[in-house]
């Protein structure tokens, strides 16, 4: 190791320093050694490795200076030959031990990754729909990503660093005092002046990276809405390209900015300790020679203290930080413990029952629900502000109550707000109700398995989303071992098999983010296909049709007589032209249920459903209601 490479461990130590400064928890520390026990062993052996590596590296400066003394002493030429050999096998030997450690040090870093966004992408898949409406996605991949590598640095460098430098630290000194106290003190004494400048420095270039972080941050977060699908069909249709470019470039030019004063200020600080450094031995090289001159130390020993000299002042600025590259670590476990202390408000009982066989029921018994507030379900830092909105609770569904009859379609209308969005969530469990029961096959829904429910029951919104892959993959998410010839009838059924079948790739086509290659009701098809591979027993049409033209509805409508046919369905709908045919109609407002009844009686009755179909239908000459514009 050289002066260079000296410098710029106390530099990183120095900004590290900088930027955490936070007392170490001893439940965080209890936690991280949770995850560390399965790799015990490959931590302690990484940990011996890191140890012999010490050893041999401070053996290297003692046999060096015994070359020297032979030469000096005029002794035979062989023992110089056998130093030499032994200096170069200790070298062979350092070089594998080294790769070695690497080797350990990767695989219990990637090993440590692996677990934490395992335990983290296993525990997010368990968080309500509210805790993914609040939290900014960027937020939480960041934990997944720039998080969990930071722990991982815990063991892959912090712990043996800690190890291996106080090992060397001690050897060093030993071997260094020995040799020669005088020339030991006066190197530690001009380790304020190596480590001072790194100290102010740091906070310097701390400052500068969290400077840079925002600005790429910035930047990537602009990148990321401009190139998004809706993104970027928004700035096509209102933005100004040439405004936008100039806002690009001038954030861009940020990041260069800061780039350049990071660089320099980096080289000036090299720089300045590598200098620092230099004189540190030449004063050795010049006390040393003045003490051989004199014959109180040998020539090798001033070989030696020089050598020994580029392996203190490391160790010792490491030391110094290392609490600091622990504590900064500790921000990393931290921050991802906080995501799996986020208790899940719908958790499955361990002796969960699943749904009977054969026709399913569905039913609403005096069910109560409020959303929850942001506090019970999202994190600040997730969400990028402050303080959590502790507002919610505030009651959207009062004592609803209904029973879809196994076959039947019952159907959910009201104003926008009303409720009856709601309704559908409860059903697979997305929330779970605050008062009443909802029963799937006679069986509240909070006694069955989470598998079961899905495997009973099906969903279409009206967004009809799609992953960013194949129409196949898309397909097969609802039911895995689907064979082809299951897939292509789900396709003609959905009436969307003449579409796949003229794509360029067929099922291997990839429809783009959120299926935007396709069209509206072309993604609503693929939606349905793949309620239809998956063979519920229950459907909830959730708006399907809410956003389509006449054309494409018409299309969607055809296909969901097919998805509906001998099932269960609760369908919500705004277009009442779509419901007429269903078994019973219930008019949700203010999240009570205030009539309910088959169309032809609920006209009769001459209440809010009558007033919501002759807002929607225009009346004839005649008088009979008749589709309008």
């Amino acid at each position: 190791m050289d002066m260079e490479v000296t410098a710029w461990t106390s530099m990183h130590s120095a900004v590290t320093a900088q930027q955490e400064r936070r007392p170490l928890s001893r439940a965080g520390l209890r936690r991280v050694a949770a995850f560390a026990r399965p790799h015990r062993r490959g931590i302690a052996l990484f940990l011996l490795l890191s140890v012999v590596t010490a050893l041999l590296a401070v053996a290297t400066p003692v046999l060096a200076s015994r070359v020297v003394t032979v030469i000096v002493d005029g002794r035979d030429s062989a023992a110089v030959v056998r130093l030499a050999l032994l200096i170069a096998l200790i070298a062979v030997a350092e070089a594998a031990l080294g790769l070695l450690a690497r080797r350990l040090s990767a695989t219990l870093g990637e090993g440590l990754i692996l677990d934490l966004r395992t335990a983290v992408f296993d525990h997010v898949q368990r968080m309500p729909v509210a805790f993914f409406t609040r939290t900014r996605t960027g937020a939480l991949v960041s934990r997944l990503n720039n998080d969990v590598i930071g722990a991982q640095r815990a063991f892959a460098n912090t712990l043996s660093g800690v190890v291996g430098n106080t090992v060397t630290l001690l050897l060093t000194l030993t071997v260094m005092l020995s040799l020669s106290w005088q020339i030991t003190l006066l190197a530690l004494a001009l380790l304020p002046v190596f480590v001072v400048p790194a100290r102010r420095m740091g906070v310097r270039m701390a400052a500068m990276q969290r400077e840079a972080a925002a600005l790429d941050s910035a930047m990537g977060t602009r990148m990321t809405e401009r190139f998004s699908a809706p993104g970027a069909t928004l700035v096509k249709l209102f933005g100004r390209p040439a405004d936008e470019s100039a806002e690009f470039a001038l954030r861009a030019a940020r990041v260069r900015d800061i780039g350049v004063r990071t660089a320099m200020a980096q080289s000036a600080f090299i720089t300045a300790l590598t200098l620092v450094s230099a004189l540190a031995l030449a004063l050795v090289y010049g006390l040393g020679g003045f003490y051989a001159l004199r014959g109180s130390l040998d020539a090798g020993s001033v070989v030696a203290l020089a050598l020994l000299l580029t392996r203190l002042y490391a160790p010792l600025t490491s030391l110094a930080g290392a609490r600091v590259e622990v504590m900064s670590a500790m921000v990393s476990f931290e921050r991802v413990f906080e995501i799996l202390d986020l208790e899940p408000l719908v958790a499955e009982k361990p002796d969960a029952r699943r749904v009977p066989e054969g026709p399913v029921a569905v039913e609403f018994d005096r069910v109560s629900f409020g959303y929850p507030s942001a506090d019970k379900v999202s994190l600040a830092s997730l969400e990028e502000v402050a303080v959590l909105d502790d507002r919610g609770g505030t009651r959207v569904l009062h004592e609803v109550s209904f029973r879809a009859e196994p076959g039947q379609m019952v159907a959910l209308v009201g104003s926008s707000g009303a409720g009856k969005s709601t309704v559908a969530q409860l059903l697979p469990r997305l929330y779970d109700a605050d008062e009443g029961t909802v029963r799937l096959g006679g069986i509240d829904v909070r006694d069955l398995a989470a598998d079961s429910i899905r495997e009973t029951l099906g969903m279409v919104t009206q967004d009809g989303h799609l992953f960013h892959e194949s129409v196949r993959a898309n397909l097969l998410l609802a039911r895995p071992d689907a064979s082809e010839e299951e897939i292509w009838e789900a396709l003609r059924r959905s009436r969307l098999d003449g579409l796949v079948a003229s794509l360029p790739d067929g099922l291997d086509t990839v429809v783009g983010e959120r299926g935007y290659r396709l069209s509206g009701g072309e993604r609503q098809r693929l939606t349905i296909a793949r309620l239809l591979l998956a063979r519920q027993r229950v459907v909830i049409l959730d708006e399907a049709t809410a956003h389509l033209d006449s054309t494409s509805e018409a299309a969607v409508q055809e296909a969901l007589g097919e998805a509906l046919a001998g099932r269960t369905a609760v369908v919500i709908a705004h277009r009442l032209s779509t419901v007429q045919s269903a078994d019973l109609i219930l008019v949700v407002e203010g999240g009570r249920i205030v009539e309910r009844g088959t169309h032809a009686e609920l006209l009769a009755a001459g209440g809010r459903y009558e007033e919501l179909y002759r807002t929607q239908f225009a009346v004839s000459g005649g008088g009979a209601p008749v589709p309008g514009a």
